[in-house]
């Protein structure tokens, strides 16, 4: 498939709609089938320095931001969202309820986190946000949706079976559409082969990996 980046009707809700809300929960469980959460904090554990700051793009409900409270994480882990802050925050975690494209703060991170948030933006927005990144911090770990008709199957079959919502099932197509293969993440965020390394993979539950490093960290 080609890549297609649409909007998706999630976006369209106010954040306290109950709707919103459901589908939220939904792809919690969604990004939990995935394992995505376990992979970034593996990541995390494994190639970051102590300590470390991390930035989380689309933070949405905190989840990842919980998970990194322990303390055998590396990393103190802020949230960037357009929606407001969770009610559980901790002393020490920050907040930015801004547009990833136009925040100004990446110089004070050591690493950048996404879960389902990159296949959201075209490869112009892309590499935008690159180029925003890749000036200031060393790691970006990105889980996305592969782009394969396989994925877009079994998404069918774990919404019909979790009875999820339409919005969910509709939106999730509209994801796994605008997914990656290959190298495709890196190359559209800009990423030079002369600075930055990467390690990028799919598994069969329809999981795009990406975990790339500036060189001089090798």
């Amino acid at each position: 498939m080609q890549r297609l980046v649409e909007p998706e009707l999630l976006d369209s809700l106010p954040f306290d709609d109950a709707e919103a809300l459901r589908i939220r929960r939904e792809l919690g469980t969604i990004n939990a089938l995935m394992g995505n959460h376990r992979w970034l904090a593996r990541q995390a554990r494994k190639r970051l320095p102590r300590p470390s700051r991390g930035l989380e793009l689309g933070a949405g409900a905190g989840r990842l931001m919980r998970r990194f409270r322990s303390g055998r994480m590396p990393c103190a882990l802020d949230g960037l969202d357009l929606c407001p802050a969770p009610t559980d925050m901790e002393p020490g975690q920050r907040w930015f309820q801004r547009d990833l494209l136009r925040f100004v703060g990446y110089a004070a991170y050591d690493a950048v986190f996404g879960c389902l948030i990159f296949h959201q933006f075209s490869d112009d927005e892309l590499a935008m946000l690159g180029a925003r990144m890749s000036e200031s911090v060393d790691f970006i770990f990105a889980c996305e949706p592969a782009r394969r008709r396989r994925h877009l199957w079994q998404l069918r079959m774990v919404s019909r079976l979790g009875r999820m919502g339409q919005i969910t099932r509709s939106d999730g197509i509209t994801s796994v559409r605008a997914g990656f293969l290959g190298e495709e993440l890196p190359r559209s965020l800009g990423l030079r082969c002369d600075t930055w390394r990467w390690d990028c993979s799919v598994g069969w539950r329809g999981q795009y990996r990406m975990a790339a490093w500036k060189i001089h960290l090798s």
